[in-house]
């Protein structure tokens, strides 16, 4: 299906250098034209977008002689769309019934006005008032209306979406976020997971493990109101997935004027699905409505494979070691030694996330402060072993949900 990954995309030494991205690689993938031959299932290919009628989709299902394969070639050629073809696609009418959609969105605007209440004004991605986001919108539905959290993912084709791209035993994430008349679009960017390090931090990870972060995660958004191209949907850029130094290119002025030349938009109707590998350079749009609260429930579906197979206490962990460190560390020095920052590597956590980002959000960068991170800045400022305990417990106190 359609061009494969450039070879100059590839790394000899095998590790990605941002010095040595070059908007032409870039170029090469997004000129890639999307062939109605690859997507059969689709009714339409918008601006290189395939675009599936989702009634259409369930009558075939429901007339198919043997459902379980036709499902499974569905389910092949989503994929097929998502890591070989131009990354993203639409399911026109995922709710058959908007009913559901509403009572999720009435739901939600409680939600948002109890976030309000609270003081969670805007987040991170926007300035405070542009937009409204429920972090947990998955948690906070199902505690707060279960009769309407399971009419809202009791939904066959959301879970047969979610499992052409991750197999059986994913789990569901969701946020709510709400982009307000006047709300400016966002920086190109990726998403979960290389897409919440910096350049340089996303450079330390060799490169089979860019190409492996996107099939961690499926990336989606569920449209609560009409999105019309004036209420800003969401700035796709078709076939970037496939670049394979994009983790290390958000926000470098170059890649950014190429994404604002050549995205994609694509109006959206209540009730309607799109989704996209997490790898594909996308951007929230900009609201140029006069009256439009765009509304999306936006889906962070994760693999079953991406945790660990033995519970492990880390806090309790970093506790008992951490006087050991101190005295491995010897003399006070911001410079942490080969062997302490190996020691803090095998027993702290070292990712942010998950996290309940209400109370954790991130301070001065895309993720909030790691176990790893605190540890080491409690040696580095020669907190005693009581200092360091009370903000460890503190940290692992705003993680829950």
């Amino acid at each position: 299906m359609n061009a494969p990954i450039s070879p100059a995309h590839t790394a000899p030494d095998g590790w990605l250098h941002a010095d040595a991205c070059r908007v032409d690689d870039l170029d090469w993938l997004v000129k890639t034209t999307t062939l109605a031959q690859d997507c059969p299932q689709a009714s339409t290919l918008l601006h290189n977008v395939p675009v599936y009628d989702g009634a259409a989709l369930r009558a075939a299902l429901s007339a198919a002689r043997q459902p379980q394969q036709w499902r499974a070639a569905l389910m092949a050629e989503w994929a097929q769309v998502w890591m070989h073809g131009p990354g993203v696609l639409v399911v026109q009418g995922l709710y058959p019934d908007t009913a559901v959609v509403d009572a999720a969105t009435a739901a939600f605007n409680g939600l948002i006005e109890e976030s309000r209440r609270a003081g969670h004004a805007g987040d991170h991605f926007a300035k405070p008032g542009a937009n409204d986001r429920v972090w947990n919108a998955l948690e906070k539905l199902c505690l707060r209306a279960p009769d309407v959290f399971a009419a809202y993912y009791g939904n066959p084709m959301l879970a047969m979406v979610c499992e052409a791209w991750l197999g059986p035993a994913y789990q569901v994430t969701s946020q709510i976020n709400c982009v307000n008349p006047g709300g400016e679009a966002q920086v190109a960017h990726r998403d979960y997971h290389l897409g919440f390090f910096t350049a340089k931090g996303a450079e330390r990870f060799p490169a089979h493990v860019h190409r492996l972060s996107p099939v961690l995660t499926l990336q989606g958004a569920v449209a609560h109101v009409d999105m019309p191209l004036e209420s800003g949907p969401t700035l796709y850029l078709p076939h970037s997935q496939k670049y394979e130094a994009g983790y290390l290119v958000a926000g470098v002025p170059a890649f950014q004027e190429y994404f604002d030349q050549h995205h994609v938009q694509l109006p959206l109707q209540k009730g309607d699905g799109i989704f996209f590998n997490p790898a594909l350079m996308h951007a929230a749009g900009h609201n140029r409505s006069q009256d439009i609260r765009r509304m999306a429930n936006l889906l962070q579906v994760s693999s079953a494979f991406g945790r660990c197979m033995e519970t492990v206490d880390r806090v309790r962990m970093a506790k008992a070691l951490y006087p050991s460190l101190l005295r491995m560390r010897g003399t006070a020095s911001s410079t942490l030694s080969a062997e302490v920052e190996a020691t803090i590597a095998a027993s702290a956590e070292g990712y942010a996330f998950p996290t309940n980002l209400d109370r954790d959000p991130p301070i001065g960068g895309l993720a909030p402060q790691s176990q790893q991170d605190l540890l080491r800045s409690a040696l580095q400022q020669n907190w005693s072993a009581a200092q360091f305990n009370t903000a460890l417990q503190a940290q692992a106190q705003t993680r829950l949900s």
